[in-house]
């Protein structure tokens, strides 16, 4: 299941599957190689034949290897029971069986027969940040209440089988994972919980045609469906973080990072157009950033955009690394990073962003409100948490 083996099937696909040919073999072979993913990702059994084998069947199987023990794992850290669980959120966006992903889970587990499920797709990378809103809005309304989010994107059903390259770049980018985060409002548990829920933001751009089809799964012009990423989707996310790092400095900045802000602003209005914009020192109110895993190059670019260091990009680098573009589980990797790498003190804030189709854009302020220990013997970095970070994050 080690991605390396993607590389290794795409060269035997030359002669072996008709509709990889050589160019689309050679192209996913140069995304593979300045992806910043390492040879340790995973891809799930039905790419490990060849050809691969996308059938529904196989996306079940897939969805229960990583649901099942995600959602089994969180039960038993945090002692509950399935039965204790008010409300369930599933969010995948390539695959929606029927019947749901979450009923899938509520037969598996025996949950309540009056347990409330939803099913989030078609959201792509924001969809966890989009899932903590609804558990949010859930909490507000229902006292004394859990939430549990699963949160994950099953490839087998989204395998390009194409030549047109928009749509290759995704055979390349995404890997197998899978996140459940329990949400609590009752009162007993604020002593085991790790974090509290400062704020969620959320925006969109759907109403404008350029940005809806920066990134859309459509067929091509035989009739093999794919996602088609266009140039433009590049300008679409620089837009939304825009309005995310404006919707955060307005709430939470101190007054004298607003002031600053609002100076430049006046000053390349009225006083020389030459003048840059001051970008506000968020480092002021968040001390910890989670965010999109979608290649080394955009990280490098959301990073700078934030003037924020290497080690503020740490985690980010290290799960594209370790485990490749998880989708909307990728944030839940790089906050155990940080974890285990026993970082977060009691008090600090971590900001988490994602972006995804649509094109949404969301994110989750959080403050952790104990120590945290002993999570890097735990936790999906537990075997290899003392190897990072490592220079190639920067060099290659």
């Amino acid at each position: 299941m080690h991605g390396a083996l993607a590389e290794m099937q795409m060269h035997a696909c030359t002669s072996l599957v008709d509709y990889f040919d050589k160019d689309s073999v050679e192209f996913m072979s140069k995304i593979l190689h300045s992806s910043g993913q390492g040879p340790e990702t995973y891809l799930p059994p039905s790419m490990h034949f060849i050809p691969p084998r996308p059938t529904h069947l196989n996306s079940i199987q897939e969805a229960q290897m990583v649901l099942f023990p995600i959602m089994e794992d969180l039960l038993v850290k945090s002692s509950h029971c399935p039965r204790d669980i008010d409300f369930l959120i599933v969010n995948c966006s390539a695959f929606c069986s029927s019947p749901s992903l979450s009923s899938m889970i509520v037969n598996k587990f025996e949950m309540r027969s009056d347990v409330k499920t939803f099913n989030l797709s078609g959201m792509g990378c924001s969809a966890s940040i989009l899932a903590m809103a609804l558990a949010q809005n859930l909490l507000l309304v229902h006292k004394e209440s859990n939430v549990i989010i699963l949160s994950t994107e099953i490839l087998t059903t989204g395998l390009y089988s194409g030549k047109e390259r928009p749509k290759l770049v995704l055979n390349c980018l995404f890997r197998m994972g899978g996140a459940a985060i329990l949400l609590t409002n009752r009162k007993q548990a604020r002593k085991e919980s790790k974090y509290t829920l400062v704020r969620v933001m959320r925006d969109q751009r759907c109403f404008n045609d350029k940005a809806y089809t920066s990134a859309i799964r459509e067929e091509d012009s035989n009739g093999l469906t794919g996602v088609t990423l266009r140039k433009d989707i590049l300008e679409v996310a620089s837009d939304m973080i825009r309005a995310q790092l404006s919707a955060l400095g307005s709430s939470m900045l101190p007054i004298t990072e607003k002031a600053k802000f609002a100076i430049s602003i006046l000053r390349k209005r009225f006083v020389t157009k030459a003048t840059e914009i001051y970008v506000p020192n968020f480092k002021t109110i968040v001390r910890h950033y989670c965010l999109p895993v979608s290649g080394r190059p955009v990280i490098k670019e959301i990073g700078k955009g934030l003037r924020l260091g290497e080690r503020e990009l740490e985690a980010a680098f290290a799960t594209l690394h370790r485990f490749g573009n998880q989708s909307s589980s990728s944030l839940w990797y790089e906050l155990a990073y940080i974890e285990a790498k026993k970082r977060v003190k009691k008090g600090e804030r971590v900001w988490m962003l994602g972006m995804g189709t649509g094109p949404k854009c969301g994110s989750v302020v959080l403050e952790c409100i104990r120590p945290i220990i002993s999570e890097s013997k735990k936790g999906p970095w537990a075997d290899c948490i003392d190897r990072y970070p490592f220079s190639a994050f920067n060099n290659n």
